[in-house]
């Protein structure tokens, strides 16, 4: 049986929100939520929270979870992902787990964890919901995914992708920010130059399928919102007071 490590990347300096994984909701530090989440997962065998800024660890260790402090230099969360995959090796499927989702449920995590076990010949799993009657698909910050038949990705986009040139009904699926990883793939993959799709919409995950391999996709029907802003962070807020979910 496949051993699952699930790592959660938390950066302290987010450009557009610098020290969100450290913003609190309720009492709580907004990864301490992810955290939380993540240890509730049947099929993660091992947790730890990722990051190079000595404030994030002060707090992580602070609520009792594992850290582990990486390299400053990283160009992106893979990178540091990458980089806790080569000091944990006896694990076969490394979870890339976003810190500045607090909302994210143990059912999501796990599914795509089953999927990427299910499927040993895709490199990849992640995770698509249908956009809902509220939600502007046109939107380029909201990453949009083309699946084939077997649910494997085609193509991801910033654009409308598909496009309804005969403006017939089309379910048009919002990308999930969660990655799980064959662990010696991860580890090639850090090694391949940027795409030029890749380059082309600012989208890490096309490079994947520009050197042809393979990333499912598990699909749920909905998710709450991630924080990217500081509107973001009240939005969620109120969300999870209205759901008796604030600790």
């Amino acid at each position: 049986m496949a051993s699952v490590l699930g790592v959660i990347p938390a950066r302290f300096a987010s450009t557009r929100f610098p020290g969100k994984v450290l913003a609190k909701i309720g009492s709580w530090p907004m990864v301490r939520y992810v955290h939380e989440a993540a240890r509730q997962c049947t099929t993660l065998d091992h947790l730890v929270i990722a990051t190079d800024d000595e404030r994030v660890r002060d707090a992580v260790q602070d609520f009792g979870a594992e850290c582990l402090m990486t390299s400053e230099k990283h160009k992106s969360g893979t990178d540091r992902l990458a980089e806790v995959a080569d000091y944990y090796k006896d694990y076969d499927i490394v979870v890339n787990i976003q810190g500045d989702e607090p909302g994210i449920e143990p059912e999501l995590i796990n599914g795509v964890v089953q999927l990427k076990k299910e499927h040993p010949e895709w490199e990849v799993a992640t995770a698509a919901r249908p956009f809902t009657e509220s939600e502007d698909p046109l939107q380029p910050n909201r990453v949009k995914v083309t699946l084939s038949r077997k649910q494997r990705a085609l193509y991801f986009s910033r654009s409308l992708i598909p496009f309804p040139r005969n403006k017939t009904s089309q379910t048009v699926y919002l990308h999930l920010g969660i990655y799980a990883y064959q662990r010696d793939f991860l580890l090639h993959f850090q090694t391949l130059p940027q795409s030029l799709l890749e380059d082309t919409e600012s989208l890490e995950q096309l490079r994947v399928l520009e050197n042809d391999y393979n990333m499912g996709v598990y699909l749920v029907d909905g998710s709450l919102p991630g924080v990217d802003t500081q509107d973001d962070l009240n939005n969620i807020t109120g969300i999870f007071k209205q759901k008796g979910l604030l600790r």
